[in-house]
């Protein structure tokens, strides 16, 4: 269907030149999206997906674990598409207190972005509305220190931004002038919260994520902010009981396309394709979340039967262990601290475990010491190697 541009230009002269800023058109589409067999097919198998994904969220031990490592993840992966090159180890040693080893601006900005995660996740527990008013709480903490703590943390823009190119007037687009951006913003809440909308939650996700990007409120932050509203919103409208899908993976390995896809909306009205390309997304991610799952839940009922197969020296071995699979990445002064084990008794669960290969030490240092769950993270780390 062709719908032609999506909003509108509006003239900014403040940034010493004469701009085009576009402003969207509030949400939802008009005319109402299409939806042929393909779509509707696409919709059902990626709500079958995420439905297992809820389901095997709701059936694991212990969820909690789960979400701790996949969350960080999630910052590495959503914080790489912004330029970042740190790893899933850097960021398990920074949140070492001491531990050597993490590049700090860049391990700083992703873990900012799993505090901010988390913050989020907090506030919808307690009951707290998706609104601008969490979507900036959240800002708040992803730009709370390092790089662009310096860029009004928490606060929706109050200067001119743009994306690609060197200033406003070669920029690839210019987002609406910044006394738009409250009203821009007023309007995706209720069309968040629109129970009248005639779409279902996931393609409320979609269309939300486009006009998110497309409006750019933040000077800066905006592509993490805007890849964490679509798990919020898919949380909140009860399609997910744990905010867990995540896809920045699949934008990552989509770079070029999701940009393309992106334009295509703004400049020819084509939220089709993108809901296409989305819909995709959102299968191939929340399959791969599930089995994902499923690999770690093998990997510790194996790990944990080689353990106990130890005999006497089990017992402070499975403590040790147990800690392991809350924390990947840890020192003994922290299994110490976490199991309630004396040093020796931790110093020998794991010399134990590392006798097995369930653990290695990865400092060399006759202080400070730092065990890797090896198997553990090597599964965590598929797709999350720096660009």
């Amino acid at each position: 269907m062709h719908r032609g541009i999506t909003g509108h230009y509006e003239a900014n002269h403040t940034v010493g030149e004469p701009v085009r800023a576009f402003i969207p058109d509030p949400l939802p589409p008009e005319p109402p999206l299409e939806f042929t067999p393909a779509r509707s097919l696409r919709l059902e198998r990626a709500h079958l997906a995420l439905g297992r994904l809820d389901s095997i969220s709701l059936l694991l031990p212990e969820p909690n674990l789960f979400l701790y490592a996949y969350v960080r993840r999630e910052a590495v992966l959503s914080s790489q598409i912004e330029g970042t090159q740190s790893s899933l180890s850097d960021l398990l040693l920074f949140e070492l207190e001491g531990a050597p080893g993490a590049p700090f601006d860049d391990v700083v900005e992703v873990s900012n972005y799993a505090a901010a995660l988390e913050h989020g996740m907090a506030r919808l527990q307690e009951g707290f509305p998706l609104s601008n008013r969490l979507i900036r709480g959240m800002h708040g903490v992803l730009l709370s220190r390092g790089r662009g703590s310096g860029k009004a943390p928490g606060e929706f823009r109050r200067s001119q931004n743009w994306i690609g190119g060197t200033r406003p007037g070669n920029a690839q687009f210019v987002p609406p002038p910044p006394h738009r951006v409250e009203g821009c913003m007023a309007a995706l809440e209720r069309f968040i919260h629109d129970e009248e909308a005639p779409y279902p939650t996931l393609i409320k996700a979609a269309l939300a994520h486009v006009q998110f990007e497309t409006i750019h409120p933040f000077l800066d932050g905006n592509g993490r902010i805007g890849r964490l509203l679509i798990a919020f919103i898919l949380h909140e409208g009860g399609v997910l009981s744990r905010p867990l899908l995540y896809l920045s993976l699949y934008f990552k390995r989509h770079r070029s396309e999701y940009y393309r896809l992106l334009d295509r909306v703004r400049f020819e009205g084509d939220w089709e394709a993108w809901v296409d390309f989305f819909l995709e997304g959102v299968e191939e991610t929340a399959t791969n979340a599930v089995q994902t799952a499923q690999r770690l839940v093998a990997l510790f009922k194996e790990d944990a039967a080689r353990v106990q197969s130890l005999g006497r020296a089990a017992a402070s071995a499975l403590r040790v262990f147990d800690i392991l699979r809350e924390r990947p990445l840890l020192t003994l002064g922290e299994v110490c601290q976490r199991a309630g084990l004396t040093f020796p008794t931790a110093t020998k669960g794991m010399k134990a475990l590392e006798t097995l290969g369930i653990v290695r030490e990865i400092t060399g240092a006759r202080r400070g010491r730092v065990f890797a769950y090896d198997r553990y993270l090597a599964i965590l780390n598929e797709g999350a190697e720096p660009i």
